[in-house]
C-alpha cells in the first residue's frame, strides 16, 4: 500500500513537471562535444575567472517545448519532443564546459559568483529550435562579455545545422550540434 501510494505520488508530481500533458517516452537534453577532463585542478588570479549566466530568453522558449517556425509569423511546437530541462540552463552548462575544456579558464557557475567573478558572460538565446522551411535547426546566441575593470563586449552567434527527420531524435540530434558550434565560437571569442 505505502509503495502504491509513493508510486501515486511520484507520477503526479511528474505530470506536474509537464503541465498534467503524457510524458514523452525520451527527453531531451544536450551533450558538449568538449568534456574537461576529471582530476584537472585549475586555479585563476583574481579577475581572471569567468561567470557564465543562464541566458534570457523570448517566450516560445520558455518552455521545455521545441519551437518549430513554420513561417517569420507562426510557431508551433514539435510533437511528442520535451527538454529534459529548459533549453537556456542546458545551454548555459553546455557553454561553460566547453569554455572550461578549450580554453583552460576556470569557469564558475552564477550560484559561485561570490568567489570572484572575473568576466561575466551572458546574453539572450534569440532563437533554439527547428526552421520548417529549411529542414534546419536554428540557433541564435546575443552574448554580452562584461570585462574585468569594466566595459562590455557583444557578439551575435549563429548556427544552422540540417536535421535529418522532423522528429525529436533527428531535430535534438541537430539542435545538440548547432548549440556545440556556438559553444565553440564563444569559447574562442572569450579565450582571445
Amino acid at each position: 500500500m505505502k509503495k502504491t501510494i509513493l508510486a501515486l505520488g511520484g507520477a503526479l508530481a511528474l505530470s506536474g513537471c509537464f503541465g498534467g500533458a503524457k510524458v514523452p517516452d525520451t527527453l531531451m537534453t544536450l551533450n558538449s562535444a568538449q568534456v574537461r577532463p576529471a582530476a584537472t585542478p585549475r586555479s585563476a588570479a583574481e579577475g581572471q575567472a569567468i561567470t557564465v549566466a543562464v541566458p534570457t530568453v523570448p517566450r516560445e522558449l520558455q518552455t521545455l517545448r521545441v519551437p518549430v517556425h513554420e513561417s517569420e509569423l507562426a510557431v508551433s511546437y514539435l510533437k511528442n519532443a520535451q527538454w529534459v530541462e529548459m533549453p537556456a540552463t542546458l545551454f548555459a552548462r553546455l557553454v561553460s564546459e566547453t569554455i572550461g575544456a578549450t580554453t583552460g579558464r576556470v569557469v564558475l557557475d552564477p550560484k559561485q559568483f561570490s568567489f570572484d567573478p572575473g568576466q561575466r558572460l551572458t546574453g539572450t538565446l534569440q532563437r533554439f529550435g527547428y526552421d520548417a522551411a529549411s529542414g534546419q535547426a536554428v540557433a541564435v546566441y546575443d552574448a554580452a562579455l562584461g570585462r574585468t575593470g569594466g566595459g562590455v563586449t557583444t557578439q551575435r552567434f549563429e548556427a544552422r545545422v540540417p536535421a535529418a527527420s522532423a522528429d525529436a531524435a533527428g531535430v535534438g540530434a541537430a539542435l545538440n550540434q548547432a548549440a556545440n558550434q556556438i559553444a565553440a565560437d564563444v569559447a574562442q571569442w572569450v579565450g582571445r
